[in-house]
């Protein structure tokens, strides 16, 4: 894995826009303060930006694949306003509840796994970034680091996080902390 790159590895509910719990319309999407220009100072570095993202909202038949894609064409439109882009987006459609259980859904690492082999990423050289414990738990598995986003919509995340969890306010602060070796609060 040597020719391998780090990347950084996003979550997108709570960590790049709003979290509207289960959205399907377009027109709910809202970037969260800063984190087009975050993504985007990534893509000028240099670093690949993938998402990784749960939608069980599909599993539980509550939106369809092709409203995901709706609010994810709505959610790349907005970044791309601002310059900045994802290289891949990877989701789990499935429920949590799932029998037998997928490897796909966060905190599982099978979505992680594929795009390091179709990206040729170093997953143990990338950074995991998310508003959940469970968006960071593959890095641990997989050897890279993890930085929490705090969300007023989670606060147990924060006071649940393992001890040394890098935590931050905002994207904007994580990428900082991912191009500059800023250590976190």
């Amino acid at each position: 894995m040597s020719d391998r790159h780090p990347a950084v590895f996003l979550d997108r509910d709570g960590t790049v826009i709003h979290d509207a719990h289960f959205l399907a319309d377009p027109a709910g999407v809202r970037l969260l303060p800063g984190a087009a220009e975050a993504v985007a100072r990534l893509n000028r570095a240099g670093v690949p930006v993938i998402l990784v993202t749960n939608q069980s909202g599909i599993g539980r038949g509550y939106f369809s694949e092709a409203d995901f894609r709706a609010v994810q064409a709505r959610v790349e439109a907005l970044l791309a306003a601002k310059g900045g882009r994802f290289d891949a987006v990877y989701h789990c459609p499935h429920a949590p509840d799932r029998q037998p259980p997928c490897d796909c859904r966060k905190p599982g690492v099978g979505l992680f796994l594929r795009a390091a082999e179709e990206h040729r990423v170093n997953p143990g050289r990338s950074w995991y970034v998310g508003d959940r414990l469970r968006d960071l738990e593959p890095g641990e598995r997989l050897g890279g680091r993890g930085i929490l986003v705090r969300n007023p919509d989670h606060p147990d995340e924060e006071a649940r996080a393992p001890a040394g969890t890098l935590v931050v306010d905002t994207l904007a602060e994580a990428v900082r902390v991912v191009l500059g070796g800023e250590e976190a609060n």
